[in-house]
C-alpha cells in the first residue's frame, strides 16, 4: 500500500477566501495569485476554486500556458514580465499582460514586431527596492512606452513592503499617487495584508492582488489569526502513526536525544518528516492534532517520521491520523500559521515546500 501520508486541497476554501478578499474591495477587480504553482497547491487543483477571479496573476510562461490550458480566457499578468524579447512572442499568442519594470524590457518591447499592442503594467519602485522604476525615472518610462506602436493600455503598479506591520503604507501609497497623477490607466497596488489591514478608500485601486490570503494564512500572523480575517484552511497535511512506543522515564527520543521523558509515556511514530516537506526545525512542543485532538510533536524532526505524544490519548495509536496543518476529520484546525511559526517562517515557505512525494487529492 501507499505509504500512509496525503496533503488534501480545498476547493471551498479557495472560493470562500476569494470572496473574503472581494469583500474588502468591492469595487476593485481581483487577481487570483497563483504564482509558485499556486503556493505549492498546484494550479490545476485550485482553478475551480479560483474560478470567480478576475484574473490570474503568476510568475512565468510556463505558468500562464497551464492557466490557459484550463481554459481560462480572461486577463492573465506576469508579475515579473519577461525575461528576454522572444518571451514577448508568446504573450501575444497567449494574450498574456505583463509588467515592465525596468528600461531593458522596454527596450524588448521597441524590438518586438507583432500587429496586436500588448497591454503592460508600469511598476513603480516606492520603496521596495526590488523592482520598478525610481519615482524620478517613472514618467520618462510611461512616455516611451507610450509612444510605442506595440503598447496598448499602460496600467500603473507598486508593491508594499510594511503593509502588514509598521510603517504600513502610508508613505508608500503617497509617493504612488504622486508620481502617477494625470496619467490615464488603471491601477494595482494591494497585496493580501494591505488588502486585509488597511483601508480601501486610501488604496483606491483598480485591480487587487491578494495572494497568502487566498491560501488560507493570515498575513500578518501573530498580529491576527486566519480566523480573525475570515479565513479558511486551503491546504491538509496529514499522516497516519506507523509505530507506537513506550517510554520509561529517561527514554529519549530521534537524533541527537533531544527529548527526554521525565515520566512513563506514550508516543506515536508519524510517516511524515521533512523529505516531506515538515519543518526540520519544528521544536518539541510543535501543535499537531491527533485523531483531531491536541498534542504536540517530540524530539527532532527526521527525513521520514517524527514523533508525538500519545500520552493523554489513551485512544489514540497506530493508525490514528495525525494532522500537521489544516482541518482534521472532525472538523478542528490547526493553522499552518501556528506551524510556521513554530519553525521561524511564514506559510509561505510551508505550502511551497510540500514534497513531490506527497500524494495530493482535491477535495470539493
Amino acid at each position: 500500500m501507499p505509504r500512509p501520508i496525503q496533503a488534501t486541497i480545498h476547493t471551498q476554501a479557495l472560493a470562500h477566501n476569494l470572496n473574503a478578499a472581494r469583500r474588502h474591495a468591492p469595487d476593485a477587480r481581483v487577481w487570483a495569485v497563483v504564482k509558485a504553482n499556486a503556493y505549492g497547491h498546484g494550479i490545476e487543483r485550485v482553478f475551480d476554486g479560483l474560478r470567480a477571479a478576475d484574473g490570474f496573476a503568476l510568475l512565468d510562461l510556463a505558468e500562464a500556458q497551464r492557466v490557459r490550458a484550463l481554459g481560462w480566457r480572461g486577463p492573465v499578468l506576469l508579475l515579473e514580465g519577461v525575461f528576454e524579447l522572444r518571451d514577448l512572442e508568446l504573450c501575444s499568442r497567449l494574450d498574456l499582460w505583463h509588467t515592465v519594470h525596468c528600461e531593458a524590457q522596454i527596450d524588448m518591447l521597441a524590438a518586438h514586431k507583432t500587429n496586436v499592442p500588448q497591454r503592460v503594467f508600469l511598476k513603480l519602485n516606492t520603496g521596495m527596492n526590488r523592482l520598478g522604476f525610481a519615482p524620478g525615472q517613472y514618467r520618462s518610462a510611461w512616455t516611451r512606452l507610450n509612444a510605442l506602436p506595440q503598447v496598448d493600455e499602460i496600467s500603473h503598479m507598486t508593491h508594499f513592503s510594511d503593509a502588514d506591520g509598521p510603517p504600513g503604507v502610508a508613505h508608500q501609497m503617497a509617493l504612488f499617487d504622486a508620481t502617477t497623477r494625470d496619467l490615464p490607466g488603471e491601477r494595482t497596488v494591494s497585496n493580501s495584508a494591505a488588502l486585509l489591514r488597511h483601508d480601501s478608500a486610501l488604496l483606491a485601486s483598480d485591480w487587487v492582488r491578494p495572494g497568502i490570503a487566498v491560501y488560507g494564512s493570515a498575513p500578518d500572523f501573530p498580529a491576527h489569526s486566519a480566523a480573525h480575517w475570515g479565513l479558511q484552511p486551503t491546504m491538509t497535511l496529514e499522516a497516519k502513526i506507523i509505530a507506537v512506543q513506550h517510554l520509561q522515564p529517561g527514554d529519549r527520543v530521534g537524533y541527537g536525544s533531544r527529548f527526554c521523558a521525565e515520566a512513563p509515556m506514550r508516543i506515536g511514530v508519524v510517516a511524515c518528516g521533512y523529505a516531506d516537506g515538515y519543518p526540520r526545525i519544528c521544536p518539541t512542543g510543535t501543535p499537531v492534532l491527533v485523531d483531531g485532538q491536541p498534542s504536540r510533536t517530540l524530539g527532532r524532526v527526521s527525513m521520514d517520521m517524527l514523533s508525538v505524544d500519545l500520552s493523554a490519548l489513551p485512544e489514540a495509536g497506530h493508525g490514528s491520523t495525525v494532522t500537521l496543518w489544516g482541518r482534521a476529520h472532525n472538523g478542528a484546525v490547526l493553522p499552518i500559521d501556528t506551524v510556521a511559526a513554530q519553525a521561524g517562517t511564514l506559510a509561505y515557505e510551508l505550502l511551497c515546500a510540500l514534497a513531490p512525494r506527497v500524494p495530493v487529492v482535491t477535495e470539493a
